[in-house]
């Protein structure tokens, strides 16, 4: 692997950690809002990301980089006051991440890019089973107007709606 390779490697794989960072506290809200009949697969969702996360930390360490913090708190995309909104925001989560995986996909190589792929679909399934909708190529619509990928850190510039 070359060096400018191993370089994009790392910058996808960190963009990977900072969405699952996103996701792990975006489905801490969707935990707190939604109803009792789709706790199971909110939880499901939280521990398969909380996994991701994990594994991400030790690859981006095995590339020789430091894994990027998670932030205290992340800008939302609209306010989550009840359940139905909880599910809109679980939906979207999985879309972004998505985004983000798809970038690694094209970065990675080997048994990595096996691994984003795996994420990608993953991600893509549980959109659907929260939104009910899919698209052609998971990952690609989503990232058409979505520059972060993944819900940023909050900054006082970030709306929180």
């Amino acid at each position: 692997m070359t060096d400018e390779t191993q370089k994009a490697e790392l910058t996808a794989l960190q963009a990977a950690l900072g969405a699952e960072h996103a996701a792990v506290y975006g489905y801490g809200v969707v935990g707190g809002r939604i109803d009792q009949r789709r706790r199971a697969q909110a939880r499901a969702a939280y521990d398969a990301h909380r996994a991701r996360r994990d594994a991400l930390v030790r690859e981006v360490r095995d590339l020789g980089g430091v894994p990027v913090a998670a932030s205290a708190a992340y800008a939302l995309p609209f306010q989550v006051p009840d359940a139905a909104a909880a599910v809109r925001l679980a939906a979207q989560l999985e879309e972004r991440v998505a985004g983000v995986y798809s970038d690694l996909v094209r970065a990675a190589t080997g048994a990595r890019r096996g691994s984003a792929a795996a994420a990608l679909r993953e991600a893509a399934v549980r959109a659907v089973g929260w939104s009910g909708e899919s698209v052609a190529f998971p990952g690609l619509a989503e990232r058409a107007g979505d520059d972060a990928g993944a819900a940023g850190p909050r900054t006082s510039a970030s709306p929180t709606t």
